[in-house]
């Protein structure tokens, strides 16, 4: 097994803390012109451990600012995942003239000594735009007297019934709370039982909704689950569409029927959406914790380790009578793209020549290429390395396979190919690939089939290459453009 780290895999433009170790996002929130991003940090080493509340902020979504730890873990235990709101109203009475925050979080009790693993859920409140956190002193606000998993609160305002709404992860189910004020709270509804993946342990889950047709909204909820050593996938996170009445999820029969994933790949976790963007902006921004707890602890990295993916705007569109929901990079990213190269209608063979000088770590392809044909784009490529994003028409497949990206020794479970179905009725396909120097995200179809996987090529491995399966002189591309993507 490889024993060597880098620190030549910190992406260019991806978040990932100065030192030590990071893995979910947390309490994302816009306040004030900032985006809020914070996650659980252990700040005294490179692999899980005491679990504090990160802090970093952005005005664009793609540079950050590192901030002093927000959140410590206290007498009630560490500081586990959870979510942020503005209290508009100030319901919480913690605010005189001006709205602040909240952070709604897990307070965790590791079980020693035969004691039994205690998770409760809690508050915290800032006055200065974030910068200091003062406990609540009635924490915690919520217990359960049953559950051993009770964590990662997502809570957000619901107008229609004018009150707070809490989605919490209860082991294999999540459970539904209301409140006037995040303080006292009341259960609505518990859902889970006999529906989606049970693969792993639940957690992390988000809950809001999206326009979808004419005049038609649906709520999606997101649902994370975790590492089991029976499966090779490990950590992944599923989606249901359905309806929600402030209390109670009633799943669509998209959802009842059949097990829908976020993402294909191996490395997006934890993700959940942004609070309190503005009315004027509209988006659901979403951004997730770019790894999987199969090998989280083992990647090689040096100083640090953890990183998230980029910010994804999430759309539902109408599919064969189906809610089906969409990804796309942000388009806050597109401000850091440099021109290359830019090829119109062209066989493989000529798109590789135009390539094949290019020496790049960070890039963006966006190509679109024609719905019958097989086309495979391998880059960070070297001696005995390469990463293959391909899309086969005649297979209606798009995959990623990593099995030769570069250092893969330090678990089974990392190398491999991962694919999934895309079936299009168009005559052409869009792929956005992503490339960072430790990571490949791949929108395919318009953003309905998503890949999220970490690589760990050498330095010196910056190629790209362009192959069609042995029609490379067939006019298979539509388009192809080529940027640099530099912060």
């Amino acid at each position: 097994m490889s024993t060597i780290t880098h620190d030549d895999y910190r992406g260019i433009y991806h978040f990932s803390p100065k030192q030590n170790w990071m893995n979910d996002p947390n309490g994302m929130v816009y306040f004030k012109g900032e985006y809020h991003l914070f996650y659980q940090h252990h700040p005294f080493g490179t692999t899980w451990g005491p679990m504090h509340w990160g802090h970093a902020v952005s005005k664009d979504l793609v540079t950050w600012e590192e901030l002093p730890i927000a959140l410590l873990p206290d007498e009630h235990g560490m500081i586990f995942s959870g979510s942020a709101v503005v209290d508009w109203r100030n319901t919480t009475g913690f605010f005189d003239d001006e709205p602040g925050l909240v952070a709604i979080f897990t307070h965790h009790v590791d079980g020693a000594e035969g004691t039994e693993v205690k998770q409760y859920q809690s508050l915290a409140y800032s006055k200065d735009n974030g910068r200091t956190w003062i406990k609540y002193e009635g924490n915690p606000v919520l217990k359960h007297e049953t559950y051993v998993d009770f964590r990662d609160p997502k809570v957000f305002w619901h107008e229609e019934t004018k009150k707070w709404v809490m989605i919490v992860a209860c082991g294999q189910t999540v459970c539904i709370f209301t409140s006037p004020d995040l303080k006292d709270w009341t259960f609505g509804s518990e859902f889970g039982e006999g529906i989606g993946s049970h693969d792993g342990v639940w957690e992390c889950p988000d809950l809001f909704p999206l326009p979808v047709g004419e005049g038609k909204t649906k709520w999606v909820m997101l649902v994370s689950i975790g590492d089991n050593p029976a499966y090779a996938e490990g950590s992944r996170t599923q989606f249901f569409t359905g309806e929600f009445d402030g209390a109670c999820f009633k799943p669509d029969e998209a959802s009842a029927s059949r097990i829908r994933w976020l993402d294909h790949g191996r490395d997006n976790y934890a993700g959940v959406s942004w609070s309190d963007i503005p009315e004027a902006d509209g988006r659901r921004l979403f951004i997730g914790w770019m790894s999987n707890w199969k090998y989280a602890n083992q990647t090689p990295t040096s100083g640090y380790r953890g990183a998230m993916t980029t910010v994804r705007e999430l759309k539902l569109e109408e599919r064969d009578g189906m809610a089906e929901l969409i990804q796309q990079p942000a388009r806050e990213l597109e401000r850091y793209r440099r021109a290359i190269v830019s090829i119109e209608r062209a066989d493989a063979a000529t798109a590789a020549a135009k390539l094949s000088k290019l020496r790049l770590d960070s890039y963006e392809i966006h190509a679109v290429i024609k719905a019958d044909s097989t086309l495979a784009f391998k880059i960070r490529t070297g001696p005995e390395q390469e990463t293959v994003i391909g899309y086969s028409g005649p297979a209606t497949e798009v995959y990623v396979d990593r099995s030769r990206s570069g250092i893969s020794d330090f678990h089974p479970a990392f190398p491999g190919r991962h694919a999934a179905p895309l079936k299009t009725k168009d005559e052409h396909v869009e792929l956005r690939i992503l490339v960072d120097r430790s990571s490949v995200e791949v929108f395919a179809g318009g953003g309905q089939v998503v890949f999220t996987d970490l690589i760990y090529p050498d330095k010196a491995s910056m190629g790209l290459h362009i192959e069609a399966n042995g029609s490379e002189h067939a006019e298979v591309i539509q388009s192809l453009r080529l940027y640099e993507l530099s912060v």
